[in-house]
């Protein structure tokens, strides 16, 4: 049983472990999963996604008898390093140098600063360490290149936090492309992406637009232009950002064409994300990394997968993607599956941003 189990669910426990062995919540033991070998993790950077997010779908892992500790954790921020230390037990180094020196490591969750990524991956790989970051990998697409290239020289695990790829609507819809039965859903010919993010103190393209991004590659292959129109309408970005509503256009190097849309001064709370794709006579979109919505027939019914909420069956731990990611991290150090979502990845949505900003200042195509 790997990260891909979770696949098959919309953020619950697996069907057979709820109806076939009465675990409704799936914590049952499972001989087979415990008897693997035991991975030894560390985290550089102790901030809200990796309290509210890594943090939690390590422990769910746990839960389910996953063989996985937090060993180390290294944050600046004392205040927050003795709430985790006093509240999860581990070790707590102000010095992440310390951490690497002092424990012994499979892999580590860089989950630092934008500007440190880099500094603190290719610390990990001296090491001899595995690592998944958090987007984006840098701000600078030499450095997101180099981090590739030192983990390839290495032969480590290097992936890049791109959660939504595992989370069940999109993971679901990539199945309908990746069919071989005669779907309908090949060759797609159009992707339309919208992202809003209405925290004005976050920069858009590489606090949250990246996911679109990725997700673009993900669902419709490598990204052959872009060409890309924005303005700042508001004055009240935070970060003093370029723009607060931005537009691109993609070619993409199979003959599609894709819109991709962003914006910071819209709500977030409403809805906030939404991918289409289109394919000859079919068509699908997720909404809200929530509702994957199938058309297929001019006569038929829409098909809609979507979960209930409130459900206590329903875990955010796997829902979000983080679970089923962080697992196939888990498993690639080990040797047992290949990564979803690697380096090299994270490196295209850097790139991607880079044209973005490339375009703007050229008012033109940007060939990647």
């Amino acid at each position: 049983m790997g990260s891909l189990e979770f696949g098959g669910t919309y953020g619950h426990s697996p069907v057979e472990k709820m109806f076939g062995k009465k675990d409704v919540y799936g914590v049952g033991f499972d001989e087979e999963r415990i008897a693997k070998k035991k991975i030894r993790l560390g985290i550089i950077g102790a901030g809200g996604v990796a309290q509210s997010k890594h943090i939690p779908a390590i422990n769910r892992l746990r839960t389910i008898w996953e063989p996985v500790e937090i060993a180390a954790f290294s944050t600046r921020n004392k205040i927050q390093g003795d709430k985790i230390s006093r509240l999860c037990g581990y070790n707590y180094y102000a010095d992440y140098k310390d951490m690497l020196a002092g424990e012994e490591l499979d892999g580590v969750i860089v989950s630092s600063g934008d500007e440190v990524h880099f500094e603190h991956t290719l610390a990990c790989f001296e090491k001899n360490i595995h690592v998944i970051c958090e987007k984006p990998l840098s701000r600078s697409l030499d450095e997101a290149r180099r981090m590739v290239s030192e983990a390839e020289e290495k032969n480590l695990v290097f992936m890049t936090v791109s959660n939504k790829r595992y989370s069940p609507p999109y993971y679901r819809a990539k199945g309908l492309m990746d069919c071989k039965d005669g779907s309908i859903f090949k060759n797609p010919a159009m992707f339309c992406g919208k992202f809003n993010l209405g925290y004005d103190y976050v920069d858009i393209l590489e606090g949250g637009t990246v996911h679109l991004f990725d997700l673009a590659r993900y669902l419709m292959g490598d990204v052959l232009s872009l060409t890309a129109c924005a303005v700042r309408r508001y004055d009240f970005n935070r970060t003093g950002y370029a723009f607060d509503n931005g537009v691109c256009m993609l070619e993409f190097k199979s003959g599609a064409i894709g819109a991709l849309y962003t914006s910071t001064s819209a709500l977030s709370l409403k809805p906030w994300e939404r991918v289409e794709v289109y394919f000859e006579k079919a068509w699908f979109s997720v909404e809200d990394q929530r509702d994957l919505i199938i058309y297929d027939s001019e006569e038929g019914p829409a098909k809609s997968f979507s979960p209930v909420f409130p459900n206590t069956l329903i875990f955010d731990e796997e829902f979000g993607g983080f679970m089923p990611m962080l697992l196939n991290f888990i498993e690639s150090i080990r040797g047992t599956e290949k990564p979803l979502v690697t380096g090299y990845d994270g490196m295209k949505a850097v790139e991607l941003i880079g044209a973005f900003y490339k375009s703007l200042d050229s008012g033109g195509k940007i060939y990647i």
